[in-house]
């Protein structure tokens, strides 16, 4: 079977590489905004959203670099905007709302642990939609889990009920902006059946 996409989707979906150096110019206002409205119908189980973009700028940049594994330092503060992406650990009391024909859905997840392997999950979902976004919109995104996820936590989303996940650099690439393709591994190496 030979599938036939459009070059732009093949560029958008297929071709992507984590951007590693960003030009100075700054995003326009309200690109967060119009990130998140691209990206809002992402998947996730029950409707649930649990993800949390915390835009970082300035002296909270600052707080933020020391939390990164010393090769994302750089990067990070060349970035013009970084994207904390959390998962909100109370995302269950937006559900009657959310998910208005599960009027019980919400206390599905009283459970702390249940509730945060979940939103952790779902997050990650709309982690992936997000960096396509950031493609979409003709900028690069360097994400990043190479994080103190408890250090960002404690840090910067203190008392929000969030939780760190990982960091999405975004801008216009830079000089150098990408490594060459690394190799992948073979289909017989990943699919299995059972």
């Amino acid at each position: 079977m030979t599938l036939q996409l459009d070059p732009l989707v093949t560029d958008l979906v297929f071709d992507g590489h984590t951007t590693y150096t960003f030009d100075a110019t700054p995003l326009p206002e309200g690109t967060v905004e119009e990130l998140y409205e691209l990206v809002k119908h992402a998947p996730t189980a029950f409707n649930a959203q649990p993800m949390r973009l915390i835009a970082v700028t300035g002296e909270a940049k600052d707080r933020l670099i020391p939390l990164l594994a010393e090769a994302n330092r750089a990067k990070t503060a060349s970035a013009p905007l970084s994207l904390i992406v959390a998962a909100d650990l109370n995302f269950h009391e937006h559900l009657p709302r959310v998910m208005p024909v599960m009027p019980g859905a919400r206390d599905m997840f009283l459970d702390d642990d249940r509730r945060r392997e979940f939103a952790i999950r779902s997050t990650f979902l709309q982690l992936g939609y997000l960096i396509l976004g950031i493609r979409a919109l003709g900028y690069g995104a360097g994400p990043m889990t190479g994080i103190d996820a408890a250090g960002i936590t404690e840090e910067l989303l203190a008392g929000t009920g969030y939780e760190a996940l990982a960091v999405v650099n975004v801008g216009y690439p830079g000089e150098d902006a990408h490594f060459p393709r690394n190799p992948r591994l073979a289909a017989d190496e990943i699919i299995s059946r059972i």
